[in-house]
């Protein structure tokens, strides 16, 4: 069955094409949940949610994007809502690898080839939220300013400089220290 299909199902409150689509989902947007909370139930809740959400909300799905990034906008949404509620640091990224997505723009992201993934990661999770979550989004999700600044409710600007001096505090998170200076 086609994922239009299903969709529309859903629409009609057809609860077998709700489980189909659960079934096919839920364990990605597990994923993408764990990558910003620190808890497996909260992870796990953060997806109950969000596919209630987004059953109820299914009259706003519009079809200009695949059901699944759709779904995993509102992950992300609920993630975010929940670390600003609780004020919690992002959890660590398990085996995620930051990929470059704008090859031009991107070269003054290399750093030394001594730093590691785990300094990454613990160099990420020192920075502050605004430059968390900018990072996160972009380097690891993937996504876009404009869809940044949609999903944060930042400007496009704002999602560009937050990146931007995220990137710089990254750097010198990263730049190893020789006799108490970096280089």
């Amino acid at each position: 069955m086609f994922q239009v299909e299903i969709v529309e199902k859903c629409k009609q409150n057809d609860r077998q094409a709700q489980l189909q689509l659960y079934n096919q989902y839920c364990d990605g947007m597990y994923i993408v949940a764990r990558r910003f909370v620190n808890d497996t139930m909260e992870a796990e809740d953060i997806v109950q949610e969000a596919f209630i959400r987004a059953f109820t909300k299914l009259d706003q799905y519009k079809g200009e994007v695949t059901f699944g990034a759709w779904l995993k906008r509102i992950v992300i949404n609920k993630s975010i809502d929940l670390l600003k509620s609780k004020k919690q640091h992002m959890q660590d990224l398990e085996d995620v690898h930051l990929k470059v997505v704008d090859t031009d723009y991107e070269n003054d992201w290399l750093v030394e080839d001594t730093i590691t993934v785990e300094e990454v990661k613990a160099a990420i999770a020192q920075l502050s939220d605004k430059y968390k979550y900018v990072l996160m989004l972009y380097l690891i999700e993937g996504y876009d300013h404009q869809e940044i600044s949609q999903i944060l409710d930042i400007s496009e600007v704002a999602s560009r400089t937050q990146l931007s001096r995220g990137k710089v505090k990254l750097k010198e998170l990263l730049t190893p220290q020789h006799n108490g200076t970096r280089h």
